[in-house]
């Protein structure tokens, strides 16, 4: 850190790819600039991604300076036609690491934070050749190619659940520390009645939230168009099904008895208005990713999951069945589960308002809203004893 009147904490922050890699890292460095202030630090960012991922576009939207680099994804397994893909991937790992080296040596950070995603590997190697303290944070239970070869290189491993640390090498295992996963703390303020006047909904009937992501999901979106006539009989629906749906969901919707068409509000994406979403929603029918689970348990909400099967090391499906065993959600853990079955599990949690609050309660027992404080926390630990000052 500068000497000086005014001491600047200087942080590299590499990951993306994904919102689940971005979003936790964008709220980490948000509590650190807290943090630092209250120690009389400036904070100085730098994040380093690649020019095609969510995080370019994060970074300049919140006016963080950025750089890319080139970054491979190895697969694992990779059929004929990967094949050639991992070859040229090869042969862009090198040019990431001289890459992250020649950014890294000039910005000299005092502690790197990673949150996921290949770009982060290139990091990685060049944070600890330049010997910068490395803090890595993983989302997911068991972890991910690219945080396995990283985490031998970190100097401080943050984790979201206890029980990730059995999956980390026997080695590095005294390195970790259970943080849980970083939920954007403006999620847990929202309005109800701005939600209402927003999507014109009314007190008098319990709202579902149903989401699929950004681009919407077409095994939630089609479900949820073969049971609209009867859940509409029980609920309201507020259904961000993605852009590409909005159309066909339109038009599903104009079909309807009217008195049904009223309770019924497809949009393609939920943007800055998702804190108010969650506090009007009575159920969430959602994904199992593990940033949307972090902030189901976060605002304390019950839930209808429908894991992505199969996604890495089928984490989704391990996501759902943690919080159904604890009370705090529904999960549709089968192959190819039914629009019958969804239908039930909601009727079930709309028939009776003290199930659905018991779970609330659960999903609120799990969540980790000082998550991001905690990270900020050992991030400031570890720049004070790489530049050998508490």
């Amino acid at each position: 850190m500068e000497a000086g009147h005014h001491r600047t904490l200087r942080l590299l922050v590499t990951g993306g790819g994904t919102g689940g890699h971005t979003y936790p890292a964008l709220t980490t460095v948000t509590a650190l600039r807290d943090h630092a202030a209250a120690r009389g630090l400036d904070l100085d960012v730098l994040w380093v991604g690649t020019a095609t991922g969510l995080e370019a576009r994060v970074a300049a939207e919140h006016g963080i300076a950025f750089r890319a680099i080139k970054a491979g994804k190895l697969r694992r397994s990779p059929n004929p036609r990967e094949l050639l893909t991992n070859l040229a991937d090869m042969f862009r790992i090198p040019v990431g690491v001289f890459q992250a080296f020649g950014i890294a040596a000039r910005y000299r950070p005092d502690v790197v934070l990673s949150t996921g995603g290949y770009v982060c590997v290139p990091l990685g190697v060049a944070s600890r050749v330049l010997g910068r303290p490395l803090v890595m944070h993983e989302q997911i239970t068991s972890l991910g190619l690219a945080n396995r070869i990283l985490s031998r290189f970190a100097r401080r491993i943050a984790l979201t659940h206890p029980s990730s640390i059995e999956h980390l090498p026997a080695g590095v295992r005294d390195r970790a520390v259970v943080t849980g996963n970083p939920v954007r703390p403006q999620l847990l303020r929202g309005n109800v009645d701005a939600a209402r006047r927003h999507f014109g909904l009314t007190p008098d009937l319990p709202v579902v939230y149903v989401t699929g992501g950004a681009q919407g999901s077409r095994q939630i979106n089609t479900m949820i168009e073969k049971i609209l006539p009867d859940l509409l009989g029980r609920a309201q629906v507020l259904h961000q099904c993605g852009p590409g749906w909005i159309d066909q969901l339109t038009r599903t919707a104009d079909a309807l008895p009217g008195w049904l068409r009223e309770r019924y509000r497809p949009v393609p994406y939920v943007g800055a208005e998702l804190a108010d979403v969650f506090a009007v929603a009575d159920v969430v029918v959602s994904r199992s990713g593990a940033g949307t689970v972090a902030e189901l348990t976060a605002v304390g909400k019950a839930s209808v999951l429908v894991p992505l099967v199969p996604s890495a090391a089928d984490e989704q499906r391990q996501n759902a069945r943690y919080l159904a065993e604890a009370g705090a959600a529904r999960a549709l853990l089968e192959n190819g589960p039914t629009a019958e079955h969804l239908m039930a599990e909601l009727d079930a949690l709309l028939r009776d308002p003290r199930a659905r609050a018991a779970m609330a309660g659960a999903a609120g027992s799990l969540g980790r809203v000082d998550a991001a404080d905690t990270l900020a926390r050992v991030l400031l630990e570890e720049a004070g004893a790489g530049a050998g000052v508490r």
